[in-house]
């Protein structure tokens, strides 16, 4: 008994360790775990304070037709890899609107996770749409609403890397939302778009490689089904399992 009532304390910090393991992001500071909530919610609140300050500020008056700079060849880059506890359609992109993910469906379960930022307060949209248009350095016309917000907006801005569309747009359905690129990758990942879904430029030229006119674009406000950076067991026995079978129809040969 007395040796159960000593390990009783070891037992208890092994179960606080597992559950910060859990939650906790790799980084820590000062011998603190750093949770991607804590962070999330310091980006969030950043932000709120420059959008002050740009207030107080006299708008920024563009030249009407503003020339969106250079156009050089972007090297796509391959985001990581990971595992639905679900069927989706493969082929089909998925946003997850609170958790700022967007999913481009693979066979098997998989899927590329993109990072992506999403639209704040106010400018949040859930629907299915369908890729009608993908373009390379896409020009940028604000609309009048945007015009509206934020005097000054030139009227129109060619493709380039000066451009907020980035390297690709793909456009969604009718709308005025698309998926692109960015001239500023320090915005993705946040919720401070005007309701389009923004990526790194390595990223969208990945994406717009495999997502074609047609792709069916699911928006939601959140994600349920289960999503793990690692394959599932289940998985795992199945892909030996078929390897066995293939090596005994082989011999069988």
């Amino acid at each position: 008994m007395r040796c159960w009532i000593a390990l009783l304390p070891a037992l208890a910090a092994g179960l606080v360790a597992g559950t910060v393991s859990a939650t906790a992001l790799e980084n820590w500071v000062d011998n603190r775990p750093v949770f991607e909530s804590d962070i999330r919610k310091q980006a969030e609140q950043e932000e709120a304070e420059r959008a002050e300050r740009r207030k107080s500020l006299a708008p920024v008056v563009y030249p009407k037709f503003m020339d969106g700079g250079d156009r050089p060849e972007i090297k796509p880059a391959e985001p990581p890899i990971v595992y639905f506890n679900q069927n989706e359609e493969v082929g089909s992109i998925i946003v997850d609107t609170q958790n700022r993910r967007l999913y481009f469906v693979l066979p098997g379960k998989r899927a590329y996770e993109y990072p992506v930022s999403v639209g704040r307060d106010g400018f949040t949209w859930s629907g299915t749409e369908r890729i009608t248009r993908v373009a390379a350095w896409p020009s940028w016309t604000p609309p009048p609403e945007m015009h509206k917000r934020q005097p000054g907006l030139p009227i129109t801005v060619s493709g380039g890397l000066r451009n907020p569309q980035g390297a690709r747009a793909l456009y969604l359905g009718n709308t005025i939302y698309r998926i692109h690129g960015t001239n500023n990758d320090r915005t993705v990942g946040r919720a401070n778009s005007s309701g389009c879904f923004r990526l790194t430029n390595e990223h969208v030229v990945h994406l717009a490689s495999i997502a074609k006119v047609g792709t069916k674009v699911k928006v939601l406000p959140f994600y349920k089904g289960g999503v793990s950076q690692s394959a599932p067991l289940s998985s795992l026995f199945s892909s030996s399992s078929n390897a066995e079978q293939s090596s005994a129809a082989t011999v069988s040969r």
